[in-house]
């Protein structure tokens, strides 16, 4: 009867051997209470460090496993889209929460597709794309349907070829998130060619070159600038901005060159590829030659002529050329001293295989054989060339009928005279008979 009630106020103790008795019994109940009495102390220690611990740590359950399975990247983007060896890039990844409100008034504050999303760690990069900028280690909430971005800097040093890094989200609750995007690393250059040019080049004369500039690369680069260098020329202009430049696209631009000497045309493009300064090179030599397609006036027909001292040289000028000759002019050069009346003489515009004559005086007090004509025309830029040819003055006598009058002339006077004193004389003799 005892035992059981023993039992009964009791029932967690461990049943003692039969010849206990139950004196036995109580003392060994009475040392439990004491034993229990001095454990929750520290049982609720215990309690209250779990109870400051486990919030911040947290527990991966079914409901934020589910949660993080509707947070995705929903964006990336590259600048530059490709790289060349050794460039930098920026890279950003837009990653979205999916969870959201059903728009039921049923639906409790549990729901999974309510929840923000807990991240605590964002990198990116691998062997071959690697990180210089620093990784995301703060924790940090993206709400339901939220987007948030991650920009990191990274560089290559890798060849031509597509490399796939991963970025990668750590989630507080459920696990990561893990990405693998594409970059690209192209080393083909800009193209930079003359495209349209004369034939040679003329000393003094301003000809126009046609510069094409061409992106063979599957990304558009941008702050694009043609400089254009030449000792001994004028260019104008010496630089043009371009500006962007898509992918494989081309522009052309025209400048104009004036040669004083022979020289080589340096032609530099310097472009941006993403904040990636990069330049290509090209030379244009300037040598110079007869133009074929240029006016040609040629001079012929010429007779020289004294008169006193001063020299009348009288021809024509004939355009053999394939444009128009503009503002023909003639003129005696030294050791020649013009003269007037013909200090010299314009003809004017010469069309092709069209021609005009011309007269010039001067004196050559110094000179012994030959005296240079200059022909100069303009062509359709303005520009003035010219051209020589020498006339010879060897031999040329004095024309002293025109400056002193005919001796021959008088001579027929006294002989007119004559004749007709005869005649008379002859009648006056005959009437007489």
């Amino acid at each position: 009867m005892f035992v059981l009630q023993c039992s009964r106020a009791e029932p967690k103790v461990p049943v003692l051997p039969a010849d206990s008795g139950c004196i036995g019994l109580m003392k060994t109940r009475r040392h439990t209470r004491m034993s229990v009495t001095g454990f929750v102390p520290v049982l609720v220690v215990l309690l209250a460090v779990c109870a400051l611990v486990l919030p911040v740590t947290g527990y991966t359950t079914t409901d934020s496993l589910t949660s993080a399975g509707r947070v995705y990247v929903s964006n990336v983007t590259i600048d530059p889209v490709i790289l060349f060896t050794g460039d930098k890039a920026t890279v950003t990844f837009a990653v979205t929460n999916g969870n959201a409100n059903s728009g039921s008034s049923n639906t409790s504050a549990s729901d999974t597709s309510l929840q923000g999303i807990m991240v605590n760690h964002a990198t990116f990069g691998n062997d071959e794309i690697q990180l210089t900028s620093g990784t995301y280690d703060t924790s940090s909430n993206i709400g339901p349907l939220q987007t948030r971005t991650y920009v990191f800097n990274v560089v290559t040093g890798e060849p031509d070829g597509t490399y796939y890094p991963t970025f990668s989200l750590d989630f507080r609750d459920a696990g990561s998130l893990y990405y693998r995007t594409p970059v690209k690393v192209d080393n083909s250059p800009l193209l930079v060619s003359v495209t349209d040019q004369p034939d040679t080049f003329t000393e003094g004369k301003k000809d126009t070159i046609t510069v094409q500039i061409a992106n063979p690369r599957g990304s558009a680069v941008k702050n694009v600038v043609l400089n254009v260098t030449g000792s001994g020329a004028t260019i104008t202009p010496s630089e043009q901005y371009i500006g962007w430049l898509a992918a494989n696209s081309a522009k052309s631009v025209n400048l104009s060159v004036t040669p004083n000497t022979e020289t080589v045309l340096g032609l530099t493009v310097e472009y941006d590829n993403g904040d990636n300064h990069h330049e290509v090179s090209a030379s244009l030599p300037v040598t110079f030659g007869t133009d074929k397609k240029q006016a040609a006036p040629t001079v012929s027909n010429i007779e020289v002529k004294l008169e006193g001292d001063v020299y009348h040289v009288t021809g024509d000028v004939t355009n053999a050329g394939l444009t128009t000759a503009n503002g023909v002019t003639v003129t005696a050069l030294s050791p020649a001293v013009p003269e007037d009346p013909y200090r010299s003489y314009v003809i004017g515009a010469l069309k092709p295989d069209d021609f005009g004559s011309f007269e010039v005086t001067f004196t050559a007090p110094n000179a012994t054989a030959r005296v240079p004509l200059q022909v100069s025309y303009k062509d359709s830029d303005g520009n003035v060339l010219t051209s020589q040819q020498d006339v010879s003055i060897l031999g040329v006598l004095p024309d002293t009928a025109a400056q002193q009058g005919s001796p021959v002339l008088p001579i027929i006077v006294v002989l007119v005279i004559l004749a007709a004193g005869g005649y008379y004389y002859y009648a006056k003799k005959i009437k007489k008979q």
